[in-house]
């Protein structure tokens, strides 16, 4: 067994042609370009129990090499995945079940009957890989460079393959995303943990590739750098399983899920004062930014105009198209993993990273609440959408973290508060204004809203 630690990266077959003469890759390529046609079948019972597992079972052809993987379940953080991975070598093109066991197959499928395990899709795709290698300060890195170009065939389904992997062979796992955003500074990566098995599923059932990944578990005694990382890590990873997903079938739905995940990691970010200097995420910020500068408004365009809706997945791959989806990305995961906002902040800001969240919410809810001034906008509704900056702070943390307050009605303050939000961007009618007047006049009114202000 060994630990696959790999960043996968969806390219253009022009990006992949690119990237096997790109500078860097040449000054560091240690063993020139091997060419492999590989061809891979997958397992898996009728009932799908192994990808409910998150175990990915195959038989690949190198050659004249037949070899049997089993990939069980790892963590995936923002396109940078890590699973356990066992191979054997096979004499035929056969599954050999005894090779699964108590060492390497899951417990949560001892019960499986493993003899219903039958053929269920494959990969056929011509693999070019070289050892990528060079001195990261005193440490040696080597990566694996695979450019990927074939298909994902599931019964009369197909989709193409056309990626890049970079697997750590030696090393630290920063230097994957340091080489990942070197190449994506000047060609158009998208960062994506959709594996190859998971595609092929995703052909049988559309719906079988979960976007929804495991939501961060926030307690009031975690401090206040680890309930933002692991907020910003889950925000990041979401994003990009939906870009994947509304590149793979335009869904309007998975749109607006995706800007909203970029709004609510600049409103974490933005509100966490001399915890996180504001040199130290600028980049973060005007990256976040200009995305929802563009994005933001066409979304709220599309929610009334059907020709809006019907164009956005267009403009959405004319996004994927250029570099900035990818250097955002993956800058992003470097800045996350190398917590940068950390590094040069005073011993103030060291000791309000190391609060507990349960002592600093409360407190900086307080702050927001009585900043934005509600009984102003009760008399000028036409002004609120000035104040979306703050509403949105406030929101991100109560959708995340108001389980960790002991507070009289969260759940309404929170409800209450996104209708103030969805009413100051709404454009301005007397309608609207006399909802947000009357809006406001709620929040104001809340149980919650009152024993904030006078914290």
């Amino acid at each position: 067994m060994h630990k696959e630690t790999e960043i996968k990266l969806r390219v253009s077959r022009e990006t992949l042609a690119a990237l096997r003469e790109h500078p860097l890759l040449k000054k560091r390529n240690k063993s020139g370009w091997e060419r492999l046609e590989l061809t891979n079948q997958y397992f898996d019972t009728p009932e799908r129990d192994l990808a409910q597992a998150k175990v990915a079972l195959r038989i690949r052809r190198d050659g004249e090499q037949l070899i049997q993987t089993l990939k069980t379940r790892g963590q995936s953080v923002a396109g940078l995945s890590e699973r356990n991975e066992f191979n054997w070598d096979l004499a035929k093109a056969k599954l050999d079940l005894k090779k699964l066991d108590d060492q390497c197959w899951p417990a949560q499928l001892a019960e499986l009957d493993k003899k219903t395990i039958k053929p269920l899709f494959t990969t056929d795709f011509v693999r070019e890989k070289a050892e990528i290698a060079w001195g990261r300060g005193k440490a040696k890195v080597v990566i694996e460079a695979a450019l990927d170009l074939g298909q994902v065939v599931a019964g009369k389904q197909k989709e193409e393959i056309c990626e890049l992997e970079l697997e750590l062979r030696e090393g630290e796992p920063e230097a994957l995303l340091e080489l990942a955003a070197e190449l994506a500074a000047t060609l158009p990566l998208m960062p994506c943990d959709i594996s190859k098995a998971e595609r092929g599923y995703r052909l049988l059932d559309p719906a079988s590739y979960s976007l929804s990944l495991k939501a961060p578990v926030l307690h009031a005694e975690l401090p206040l750098d680890d309930a933002y990382t692991a907020l910003a890590w889950h925000l990041l990873g979401s994003s990009q399983r939906l870009a994947e997903q509304y590149r793979f079938n335009g869904h309007w739905r998975l749109l607006q899920d995706w800007v909203e995940q970029l709004a609510e990691l600049r409103a974490l970010t933005g509100s966490l004062g001399q915890c996180a200097p504001r040199a130290t995420t600028a980049s973060l910020r005007s990256a976040l930014d200009a995305l929802l500068e563009d994005w933001r408004p066409l979304v709220q365009a599309g929610q009334h105009d059907e020709d809006v809706r019907g164009a956005a997945h267009e403009q959405f791959l004319e996004e994927l198209q250029d570099t900035r989806w990818g250097e955002f990305s993956l800058n992003t995961s470097r800045w996350l993993l190398a917590r940068s906002w950390t590094v040069e902040r005073n011993n103030r800001g060291n000791r309000l990273g190391a609060v507990a969240l349960g002592n600093w919410l409360p407190t900086q809810l307080a702050e927001e609440a009585r900043s934005l001034q509600l009984n102003r906008y009760q008399q000028q509704p036409e002004d609120l959408a000035e104040q979306l900056p703050r509403i949105e702070r406030l929101q991100a943390w109560l959708h995340w973290a108001r389980h960790v307050l002991e507070l009289p009605e969260m759940d309404r303050l929170y409800g209450e508060l996104n209708k103030l939000e969805q009413l100051a961007h709404q454009d301005i009618s007397d309608e609207v204004l006399d909802a947000r007047v009357q809006q406001a006049l709620t929040v104001a009114q809340t149980k919650t809203w009152k024993v904030l202000v006078k914290l």
